[in-house]
């Protein structure tokens, strides 16, 4: 019983919905979306990558052991001389033998003979080898020039970071503003198909009076069946748009969401379409003018590298060689420092020649560089006309829709009272339905045209306008 109740507990928890507010979607996005996760590991990743290239002009020690077997060992081997009475025939092939002859004056040879000396091996039969090195770079021109590269690629990692928060947070913001226009338009035609259906009920018992035709109740029911369509419609579309939602916030799709933040309108949209209308741009806060800028200092210092190309790499080193099984005749020494120098003198103009295209692509990223700034400038002032002009469209589209329902409404007074016929209220209807669906399509418009322009802008999420 105890673990039922508990289990029902857990369940009725697991089920609730979570409240959320435009504000608390993104901060959820920004921590749990799959594109900024990623963005986060290759931050990480450009971070590992600079301690990299700062570690190629730091000292490596390196330890290399061996194991050798030798089946026959070299042997090297020194002749002697001896004094003998025997007189021993030369041996070209082993140099030995008598190679020279004293007489004594009581008439006896003494003879002078080289023989083979004791065998000395040049090696051992089994030994073990490990040498212990340390290498320091002490001069290269295309590591200073990595060194300098390093804030650079740190920069790029940091800008294309920023580039993927803003992407995420105007998806979001454009699915959270979607949602609420579909929220609030599900409301509204719920409310009319209530009015139709309540309409629906008098006008059918009016005509089992004899008071209206038949082709009046159809018409009321054609209408009450096209809302519904369109009630419908709107459901499938917030089903699809919460998931949505879920996946940009990098939530399970197991988890019931709710949007607790009103719909932006009136005043409030007024104002906050009005602010970015009369934004300053500073193209020095834009992340693709950034992105281009940081390329086109990668290009001059891809430049730089093939520069250094003429000039000299040094390296010094010290090997220190440990054996478990030395030979007595061993000619490997046990410790050992040097330097090395790599000087380039001649290449038949291969490097000139590499410079000079590098030259050429840093020539082409400034130009590039010009022409996103005469771009972006160009596209500020158009995404704020655009804003301009979708408030304009926001505002005509508010004042239609309080007519058109104003419209409506009396007609179905007058529908009621036998003053309005079928058929003009089936057109009012129409023409309010319509007017309806392009106001919320103004609203949806103008926001995602803020979107569009608070992403160029580079606004910080905090900095929004509720």
């Amino acid at each position: 019983m105890v673990a039922m109740i508990v289990g029902g507990t857990f369940l009725s928890m697991a089920q609730e919905s979570q409240k959320l507010s435009l504000e608390k979607s993104i901060k959820m996005a920004l921590q749990n979306n799959t594109n900024i996760l990623n963005s986060k590991l290759d931050l990480k990743a450009a971070q590992n990558k600079i301690w990299e290239i700062t570690a190629m002009g730091l000292p490596h020690i390196d330890v290399k052991s061996s194991y050798q077997h030798l089946f026959i060992i070299p042997e090297l081997n020194f002749p002697g001389t001896k004094l003998s009475k025997t007189k021993v025939p030369y041996d070209s092939s082993t140099g030995t033998g008598t190679t020279s002859e004293i007489q004594l004056n009581s008439g006896e040879n003494i003879y002078l003979n080289l023989i083979a000396g004791d065998p000395i091996p040049l090696g051992v039969k089994n030994n073990i080898s490990t040498d212990f090195t340390v290498s320091q770079l002490i001069f290269s021109g295309s590591y200073i020039v990595g060194l300098q590269a390093r804030r650079a690629y740190i920069n790029l990692a940091k800008q294309n970071d920023e580039k993927t928060k803003l992407e995420v947070i105007e998806t979001v913001v454009n699915t959270y503003h979607m949602l609420q226009l579909a929220e609030e338009s599900r409301k509204v035609l719920a409310q009319n198909l209530d009015n139709i259906t309540k309409t629906l009920s008098e006008i059918t018992e009016m005509n089992k009076q004899g008071f209206v035709e038949m082709t009046d109740v159809d018409q009321l029911e054609v209408t009450s069946n096209t809302i519904r369509n369109a009630l419908n419609q709107i459901d499938s579309n917030l089903n699809v748009g919460y998931r949505l939602l879920k996946i940009q916030l990098g939530v399970e799709d197991s988890v019931k969401i709710d949007l607790s933040d009103p719909m932006e309108s009136d005043e409030s949209l007024m104002n906050s379409s009005m602010q970015l209308i009369n934004e300053k741009f500073n193209i020095d806060q834009n992340t693709d003018y950034l992105l281009v800028k940081t390329s086109e200092q990668f290009t001059k210092l891809d430049m730089k590298v093939s520069q250094s190309g003429f000039l000299p790499t040094l390296s010094g080193f010290y090997n220190h060689n440990i054996q478990s099984n030395a030979a007595s005749f061993n000619f490997v020494p046990k410790d050992l420092i040097g330097i090395n120098l790599t000087l380039p003198i001649f290449s038949s103009g291969e490097r000139l020649a590499v410079v000079a295209q590098k030259r050429v692509a840093y020539e082409k990223a400034q130009n590039s560089s010009r022409l996103i700034s005469k771009s972006l400038s160009m596209q500020a002032s158009q995404y704020q006309n655009d804003v301009k002009l979708k408030l304009e469209r926001y505002l005509n589209q508010k004042k239609s829709n309080v007519l058109s329902d104003t419209i409506y409404q009396r007609t179905i007074e007058k529908y009621k009272l036998g003053m309005s016929s079928s058929i003009d209220l089936m057109n009012v209807q129409n023409q309010y339905l319509t007017n309806l669906s392009s106001y919320y399509q103004s609203i949806y418009d103008l926001q995602e045209s803020k979107s569009k322009l608070e992403k160029l802008f580079n606004i910080n999420p905090d900095t929004i306008k509720k």
